[in-house]
């Protein structure tokens, strides 16, 4: 199971938001590319970015930022925010991104879906981002009235073949992982499973990694490493080479 840093942007910063609210931030860093230079540096495998304003506005914002990630890392980068057809999807191909996610697109549009796994295959991520069961787009700040496991379960039969479950209500608090609804998600797939959001500690990351053997293939970390409540490396050596 791969620790994956993350990095979200917003306005060409790294930032964290608390429940994905934009008017909530805190600022970690002026130079997005050089935290990826550390992560890497600490043992990341993959790296998490996400325009937040091309989530917010359905375009990417923040090119240039990805962009000087993806020359400065030699690990993969996998975007989302922003990612609404297919013309956006081959640009940001060519900024040096290995995997594209698609959140709201997938949502509206699953022939897009299946049109973009069959030209890129497992290069396409699909991320569900849900709040109290239920998944949210346009920047977590829309409702929607798909249930997260169902949709999980028609993204796989559309050929995805990794989805990123984010449970809003903890992303960004450092109260812990949501154990019960990604454990329902988990068993619901046949396809790897990244956790996302509420982990606060190398105890919320043991716990997560006993759900390994359900598909669970990564979990995605922010809060806690900016805000020092372990380190990657500690993470890496701790959680992956077990």
């Amino acid at each position: 199971m791969h620790v994956i840093p993350a990095i979200d942007l917003y306005e060409g910063r790294c930032v964290r938001l608390l429940r994905g609210d934009e008017r909530k931030k805190t600022v970690y860093s002026d130079n997005p590319a050089e935290m990826a230079v550390r992560w890497e540096a600490e043992g990341a495998m993959r790296l998490h970015v996400v325009d937040l304003n091309g989530a917010f506005q359905g375009r990417p914002v923040n090119s240039r930022a990805v962009a000087a990630i993806a020359d400065r890392v030699n690990i993969p980068v996998q975007l989302g925010g922003g990612m609404r057809d297919r013309q956006t999807v081959e640009n940001t191909f060519e900024l040096g991104v290995d995997k594209v996610i698609l959140g709201t697109a997938a949502v509206e549009n699953g022939e897009l879906v299946r049109e973009l796994v069959h030209s890129y295959g497992e290069k396409v991520i699909v991320g569900i981002d849900a709040r109290d069961g239920m998944v949210a787009v346009k920047g977590w700040v829309q409702g929607s009235e798909k249930e997260a496991v169902q949709f999980a379960l028609q993204m796989q039969e559309c050929g995805v073949k990794e989805i990123i479950y984010t449970d809003i209500s903890r992303d960004g608090t450092l109260e812990g992982p949501n154990l019960e609804s990604l454990a329902k998600m988990a068993a619901a797939l046949s396809i790897p499973l990244v956790a996302s959001g509420g982990v606060s500690s190398l105890e919320d990351l043991f716990s997560i990694k006993k759900m390994q053997h359900m598909g669970i293939s990564g979990v995605i970390v922010g809060q806690a490493l900016y805000t020092g409540k372990f380190t990657l490396k500690e993470a890496v050596a701790k959680i992956e080479k077990r």
